[in-house]
């Protein structure tokens, strides 16, 4: 029987590993640690939590919730793991690190069908299927095959990206919608400032707390990936001549230039999500909440993404993939976790157990598949493999990303009732029709 070819063991490569064997196919996983170690990593379990050790909320009615169940729906190994080794954390799920990873190293270690091979994969095996779960710090020789193959211009080594809004809690009566001197299609949102509320924004700006850096994340940034908060620092009319310039923008309330503009731009064509347009930033999340609610228009707004800049190597997956996660020029070869876009642990292990399925239908001559755009697992496949802009910033699991119901009520908790009803009629059918 074909046998499926996994690179990395973190969280998509362990979840993927599991899927592909409880088909029934033989799985050969590389991971490069101990034999070489990460600057983020200190241990050589698969994976291994190298940042926060939650896994966000449990409870089903958040978007993390429903994709838990998803994921338990299609055979996780993570989320059980996870459940077995939970620290209290309030309504979260929080792990014990090493025990944790203890334990899904010995279940992947010990399963008849997976083989484990500690070493470093510097080149692009011609097997077939091949599932690439290397992660955000993919080695320097991989990542370099990486480019070869996708093109190094679909290749980004660091995130700079600003927060995402839901766009149901944007104040539409404090905002107006168009596009600099009327050109092009009005899909901005203009966020106006008086000379008072740009000066407090820009106060508040300059003086909010910072996440530090790891040694191997510091960038040396591009001119236009400048986090908003540095850009501040130049001087207090910099961001009004930069990126929140009003030039080409009329208020249609006043008939005015506003003193200062900040542009929401439509993260997805359902535009249900809208990105603080130039507002990449490594403002602490509170901090950015707390900020952000001082622009007009976005007082109540919900963050379903908060800005991030770090190393994070991943693909410009809307140009290389499919929602299957195949690549689209060798459909053989499939990438899974942050590599392809998506972020956080859960949001990883998903696309994992995606791949690991699709790598197995794959070597058992069946076609690869995808849930529907209604879960959020589907959400996020559909969001990472459609985005229509050149800059595609990753995501993580919102209700955001799923369409809105048809006929859909104007109360924000209904609309969410039912997103999530309709999440787990999808994901059952979906698993159903796999015979899971």
């Amino acid at each position: 029987m074909p046998r499926v070819t996994i690179i990395g063991g973190g969280f998509a490569g362990v979840e993927a590993a599991w899927a592909a064997a409880r088909l029934g196919v033989p799985v050969r996983l590389y991971e490069m640690r101990p034999v070489r170690m990460t600057p983020a990593h200190k241990t050589g379990w698969l994976a291994e939590l190298v940042c926060s050790n939650s896994f966000k909320s449990m409870l089903p009615t958040t978007p993390s919730g429903q994709l838990k169940w998803e994921m338990e729906r299609l055979g996780s190994l993570v989320i059980p793991t996870a459940r077995q080794f939970a620290v209290p954390a309030g309504e979260a799920l929080a792990v014990d690190r090493e025990p944790f990873a203890k334990a899904v190293t010995a279940r992947i270690e010990l399963h008849p069908l997976i083989e484990v091979v500690r070493e470093e994969v510097t080149r692009i095996p011609e097997e077939r299927p091949l599932i690439i779960a290397t992660g955000p710090l993919t080695s320097d020789a991989l990542a370099g095959e990486i480019a070869r193959l996708t093109g190094r211009q679909h290749l980004y080594f660091y995130d700079a990206v600003s927060p995402i809004v839901d766009a149901s809690t944007i104040d539409y009566d404090k905002v107006f919608f168009g596009s600099r001197r009327e050109k092009g299609d009005p899909a901005y949102i203009n966020c106006p400032f008086t000379k008072e509320e740009y000066e407090r924004f820009w106060q508040a700006l300059v003086e909010a707390d910072r996440v530090p850096l790891h040694d191997f994340e510091e960038p040396r940034f591009f001119e236009g990936c400048v986090p908003i908060e540095e850009l501040a620092e130049r001087g207090k009319d910099t961001l009004r001549f930069g990126p929140l310039k009003p030039v080409g923008l009329v208020d249609p309330r006043t008939g005015k230039r506003p003193y200062a503009v900040l542009q929401l731009r439509p993260e997805n064509n359902e535009r249900t999500l809208y990105s603080l347009v130039a507002c990449q930033t490594r403002l602490k999340w509170g901090e950015q909440k707390r900020v952000f609610r001082m622009v007009p228009g976005l007082e109540n707004a919900e963050f379903v993404r908060y800005g991030v800049v770090h190393r994070n190597t991943y693909l410009d997956s809307p140009r290389l993939l499919h929602r299957t996660l195949q690549f689209c020029e060798d459909g053989r070869l499939l990438f899974a976790g942050q590599i392809v876009g998506v972020e956080g642990y859960i949001e990883s292990a998903a696309t994992g157990i995606i791949a690991g399925i699709n790598a197995a239908r794959l070597a058992l001559g069946k076609p690869a598949v995808a849930p529907p755009p209604e879960t959020v697992i589907g959400s996020l496949l559909h969001y990472i493999s459609t985005y229509p802009h050149k800059d595609f910033p990753p995501m993580n699991a919102n209700w955001g990303l799923l369409p809105e119901p048809e006929d859909a009520p104007k109360d924000r908790e209904l609309r969410r009732q039912l997103k999530l009803q309709r999440a787990r009629e999808a994901m059952e059918r979906f698993a159903q029709a796999l015979m899971l």
